[in-house]
């Protein structure tokens, strides 16, 4: 059923923070037209927290050492946060070249296993044929 997410990073500078995902964080993307960008992610997961009130998204990138990270991101001129442990990570956020922050962690926590793409798309088409709504195979 689901095979991905698309965020979004709104931004003032957009062709600056468009730069730093693809020259910082080297992030693979396709130019969809008057360069207008858009960046792959690896593997992602999503968690529901209790509020208040349902206003807005949150999103965080995760990687394996958040030290090592703040450092590079130093190297390129780029500020980070000070690390905080949260028990279920250690959490910094950076800023982009627009200003805005972005919310980059260590997880400590346990990740759930990521879906199998191929196993979903065969299994949606063998529930297709047992409905009858199976494709029927291509002349040539």
């Amino acid at each position: 059923m689901i095979v991905g997410a698309h965020s979004l990073i709104y931004s003032t500078n957009p062709e600056a923070d468009r730069a730093f995902l693809k020259d910082v964080l080297e992030l693979p993307y396709v130019d969809v037209g008057g360069r207008w960008l858009i960046f792959g992610l690896p593997p992602s997961e999503v968690a529901v927290h209790p509020s208040e009130n349902s206003v807005g998204h949150e999103l965080y990138l995760m990687c394996r050492d958040v030290n090592e990270f703040v450092a590079a991101m130093k190297d390129h001129g780029l500020n980070c946060s000070a690390v905080q442990n949260q028990g279920w990570g250690l959490v910094t956020k950076v800023t982009l070249p627009g200003g805005g922050t972005l919310g980059v962690y260590e997880p400590r926590h346990t990740r759930p296993k990521q879906p199998d793409v191929h196993v979903v798309r065969t299994r949606r088409r063998v529930l297709a044929r047992a409905r009858g709504k199976h494709r029927k195979p291509r002349r040539r």
